[in-house]
């Protein structure tokens, strides 16, 4: 008798690793179809800032999530540079701090650009929490 219980559990078991595992593959098919559906999006928005607009605009009637990170994150870019912009204004040491931050500001859109052709939703060094948290309104 107690073999039979067993074997009872076990089999159970095994329906519910089944069940799991297909749970599984189903949500990494969604979110493999959001990201591709995203990911032409997400490449257009580090492309200049009227890529940005473009970008904004399709996302807007599709509403895609992995689109929209990525969005936020070249909005974040975009006024990182205005605002190294506005400090370059500054004599001598604007300068200094400006040209720095321009190379900073390439490495981080490269990396953002990157992540965008790759389907990665991460975020870009330095400063891209703070894109998150500073435009968590893009929606």
């Amino acid at each position: 008798m107690p073999k039979k219980t067993s074997l009872l559990f076990l089999h159970k078991d095994t329906q519910n690793f089944k069940k799991n595992i297909d749970m599984e593959n189903t949500l990494e098919t969604k979110d493999n179809n959001v990201i591709s559906e995203g990911k032409n999006i997400a490449t257009i928005a580090y492309i200049t800032l009227i890529g940005l607009i473009i970008a904004f605009v399709q996302n807007n009637e599709k509403k895609n999530t992995f689109a929209y990170f990525h969005i936020r994150q070249c909005v974040g870019l975009c006024v990182t540079g205005l605002a190294l912009g506005i400090i370059g204004m500054i004599p001598i040491l604007g300068w200094i701090v400006y040209i720095i931050g321009i190379f900073v500001l390439v490495y981080m859109w490269i990396i953002g650009l990157m992540n965008a052709i790759n389907g990665k939703e991460k975020v870009i060094p330095f400063l891209g929490k703070k894109y998150e948290e500073w435009f968590k309104g893009i929606k």
